[in-house]
C-alpha cells in the first residue's frame, strides 16, 4: 500500500497543527517547514477545510487551525477522504478477472490496512512523534515506528 503525496501532505499539515494548538499557522510557514510548494499545499489545505479538518482564520495574522481536537480526528478517515481512489490494480480492463482471486486478496489487504489506520487518532500520532520533531522540520508524518496499544481486558 502506498499513499499519494497529496495524502502525505495532508497528514503533515494536520500533525503540524496538532503540535501547535495554541496558535494559528500560516500555509507559508508549513510549506517552509516541510519544503513543500506553497501552491500545492494550498490545494491540500483547501480540501482539508472542505472535509472539516481545518478552519481558516482571516486577517493580517491569519492562517489555519484544527477544527476539532486531535483525538477526534481519525487517521483512517483522513486517508479515505484524501485518497479518493484505492484501486490497487486495474481489474476492470482485465479479461480474466473472474478466474483469479487477486482482486479479492487485494481488497482484503486494503481493508486490513485501513482497519489499522482506523485505530489511530491524530493525537495518537502526535504523542508518538519524537520530541525533537515538535520544533524542527518533519520529513514524514510517520517517522519512527508507531506501536499499537495493547488490548486491555
Amino acid at each position: 500500500m502506498r499513499l499519494t503525496r497529496y495524502t502525505d501532505y495532508a497528514l503533515r499539515v494536520l500533525l503540524y497543527l496538532a503540535e501547535r494548538p495554541e496558535r494559528v499557522c500560516a500555509i507559508a510557514e508549513i510549506a517552509t517547514a516541510h519544503a513543500i510548494s506553497k501552491n500545492h499545499l494550498m490545494k491540500v489545505v483547501h480540501e482539508l477545510g472542505k472535509a472539516g479538518y481545518v478552519q481558516s482564520v482571516r486577517g493580517c495574522h491569519g492562517g489555519m487551525r484544527l477544527c476539532r481536537p486531535p483525538d477526534a480526528i481519525n487517521i483512517g478517515a483522513v486517508v479515505r477522504e484524501m485518497e479518493g481512489d484505492f484501486d490497487l490494480v486495474d481489474c476492470a480492463s482485465c479479461v480474466i478477472t473472474h478466474r483469479w482471486g487477486l482482486q479479492g486478496a487485494l481488497g482484503e489487504a486494503l481493508g486490513a490496512f485501513l482497519a489499522v489506520l482506523d485505530d489511530y487518532s491524530l493525537a495518537d500520532l502526535s504523542r508518538q512523534a519524537p520530541a525533537s520533531l515538535t520544533n524542527a522540520q518533519i520529513t514524514s508524518p510517520m517517522l519512527g515506528s508507531v506501536q499499537r496499544p495493547f488490548a486491555t481486558s
